[in-house]
């Protein structure tokens, strides 16, 4: 059995559809129906010929995908903000106080507590370094005298996608976070 993940990216949008496998990859090129976009410099091999492993193929024809909803994780929130806290700025590697920060000191805020009636959603939720997060507390940002450095917006893209993605760094540029 072939091992591998390939990134699928729509026709003409280049919207990144899904991660399947080598085997499913391959049968698409095969089939005329996808194009090879980035290799991944391995091989595939049998009696007569040799073909190029592909890291991200797309569809040669844009195909409607009605929109998916990204489900809301903790995990999301932090791939989604690129684990950079959304009120100082900080981000991991980064010295707080003596500290240097990692990607497991990284906190989820929500804008509206939950307190006060907020939920875990897109729009609700960001990522806050654990000083920032106990400052503010439970109150809105403006009643703690701290301002959002951007507006939490829900993914265009499967955190799926992003997350498999970090690991796969000819991915990176197909993958819109915004």
């Amino acid at each position: 059995m072939l091992q591998g993940q390939v990134l699928l990216l729509n026709g003409s949008t280049w919207e990144p559809l899904d991660i399947i496998g080598v085997p499913r990859a391959i049968n698409l090129l095969l089939a005329g129906k996808a194009m090879v976009i980035e290799e991944s410099g391995s091989f595939l091999r049998t009696v007569q010929s040799k073909f190029a492993i592909p890291s991200v193929i797309a569809l040669k024809r844009y195909v409607n995908v009605p929109r998916r909803q990204a489900p809301w994780s903790r995990k999301g929130v932090l791939l989604r903000d690129n684990y950079i806290c959304i009120y100082c700025g900080i981000t991991t590697g980064q010295n707080l106080g003596n500290k240097l920060l990692s990607k497991g000191d990284m906190t989820i805020d929500h804008i509206l507590p939950k307190s006060r009636g907020g939920k875990d959603t897109w729009t609700n939720t960001a990522c806050c370094c654990p000083r920032c997060n106990h400052r503010k507390g439970d109150r809105l940002p403006n009643e703690a005298g701290m301002k959002l450095l951007w507006e939490p917006k829900r993914p265009r893209t499967s955190y799926l996608v992003v997350e498999f993605g970090n690991e796969h760094e000819t991915w990176k540029r197909y993958i819109d976070l915004g």
